[in-house]
């Protein structure tokens, strides 16, 4: 990666950002004629009738509008699946995955996601799927854009540089990224890289309500970090950046599927831009963990980062949440996660270190799903130890765990089932729990 990038900050916030002085309009979004020649382009990331609140949208001043692309023609990638309609028909048992390797060929971000699992319907705009990423090259002169879902990036080894319409992101494992639907973006690496990717079909990520938590806690509004806007073959005067000189190709997930076309211009050539729809990316070291101070284990809904609704309210479409460092200070408790059933589905990943209910087995990198109403919990290592430990404050560090949870039940797809990643052997961390009853 080159040198440090410059950010604004704040979750929701009405942004402004411009590469070159005077570019963007005053007191107008479309004046008859844009500053420097530019061409005004609105992005919506939700209908023009939305409420207020709710309302995202975005306005670029760019060297050329979106629509000055060419035919769209299918474009193969055998790995990267969408909706329920195209997972695989699995029982209702947990289900594990060891960490996939990132291949040895050449393999860009858009050529190395590996969808595991899948709910909902991209169409309907509901669901999610839950992809990973393998690659070991930058994408060059290609850019991808998902009109199907806002994608929240999870990185576990290597840091990525995210290159997108409003500017650019450097996202390191620990952190995270969200690139909002509909926006072209490119993935620029420096080596093997791997991690999670979060495809949201349904309400765009937002941040959870407190209540009795009060005005602060959680995720702050302030750590989410914006790019300014920057040019890619930037013209004098503008802020911007170099390239490779060339043609582009435009890889856009429409309708479930990848299609390609090529144009004679990069995509990231907006000048200057405001509104609210803006990718951006959050550290999760700055997350301010509630606890129980006094006894019991909390329900993780006071991890949450992020969440999408639902039309139901409080049965989210798909909650973003993490298990960080923490204290642990409960007494007369049982301090590991409890043995559950849960009407929402539960996907893990593990950025680094271990995760507390299974100290073995599951690897950073590793994945696991435990659907709705699939028994999980502790398993006999973990359930022994802490049955038998002092219960003297402890500091649970160097750790990152984390969970897309979503009310609809996820698919698992062939790769998911086939790729040779899938522990069979999973359920027999379980088989040594005793009936202790007297």
């Amino acid at each position: 990666m080159s040198g440090p990038l410059r950010y604004l900050s704040g979750f929701g916030n009405e942004h402004v950002s411009e590469a070159r002085a005077g570019a963007l309009p005053v007191g107008r979004n479309s004046p008859q004629r844009v500053a420097h020649g530019l061409y005004a382009e609105q992005l919506s990331g939700t209908a023009f009738t939305a409420p207020r609140a709710a309302n995202l949208r975005t306005w670029l001043y760019r060297r050329r509008p979106a629509v000055v692309v060419g035919a769209y023609a299918p474009f193969e990638q055998p790995w990267l699946k969408s909706g329920a309609a195209q997972g695989e028909a699995a029982p209702p048992d947990p289900l594990r995955w060891a960490p996939a390797p990132i291949p040895a060929a050449p393999t860009d971000f858009v050529e190395g996601l590996r969808t595991l699992c899948v709910n909902g319907d991209p169409d309907a705009q509901h669901g999610m799927a839950a992809h990973l990423y393998l690659c070991n090259r930058g994408m060059g002169r290609r850019a991808f854009v998902d009109a199907d879902g806002e994608l929240l990036i999870v990185p576990q080894q290597g840091a990525l540089r995210l290159v997108t319409e409003l500017g650019r992101l450097e996202v390191a494992p620990g952190e995270i990224a969200v690139v909002p639907r509909g926006m072209a973006f490119k993935v620029e690496v420096d080596g093997p890289s791997r991690g999670y990717v979060c495809e949201n079909y349904g309400a765009a990520l937002r941040l959870p309500e407190l209540g009795p938590i009060g005005s602060n806690g959680l995720a702050n509004a302030r750590d989410f970090l914006v790019p300014v806007a920057a040019v890619e073959d930037a013209t004098p005067g503008s802020a911007g950046f170099e390239a490779e000189p060339g043609a582009y190709e435009i890889v856009k997930k429409f309708g479930g599927r990848l299609w390609r076309a090529a144009q004679d211009h990069t995509p990231f050539d907006v000048v200057a831009w405001h509104g609210n729809l803006v990718p951006c990316k959050y550290d999760t070291a700055r997350f301010m963990t509630v606890n129980t101070v006094s006894y019991d284990h909390p329900d993780p809904s006071i991890f949450t980062v992020l969440t999408s609704p639902s039309d139901t309210p409080g049965w989210a479409n798909v909650d973003f949440v993490i298990f960080p460092p923490r204290w642990m200070v409960a007494e007369d408790t049982f301090r590991p996660p409890w043995y559950h059933r849960n009407v929402m589905s539960e996907f893990m990943g593990l950025v680094h270190g271990q995760y507390d209910a299974k100290p073995a087995g599951f690897k950073p990198g590793g994945a696991s799903l435990h659907n709705a109403m699939v028994p999980h919990g502790p398993d006999a290592e973990a359930f022994a130890k802490a049955s038998a430990a002092s219960l003297a404050p402890h500091k649970l560090e160097h750790t990152l765990a984390f969970m897309f949870e979503t009310r609809w039940r996820l698919a698992p797809t062939a790769f998911a089932l086939n790729g040779g990643l899938l522990d069979t052997s999973y359920a027999d961390c379980w088989r040594d729990l005793e009936d202790h009853y007297q």
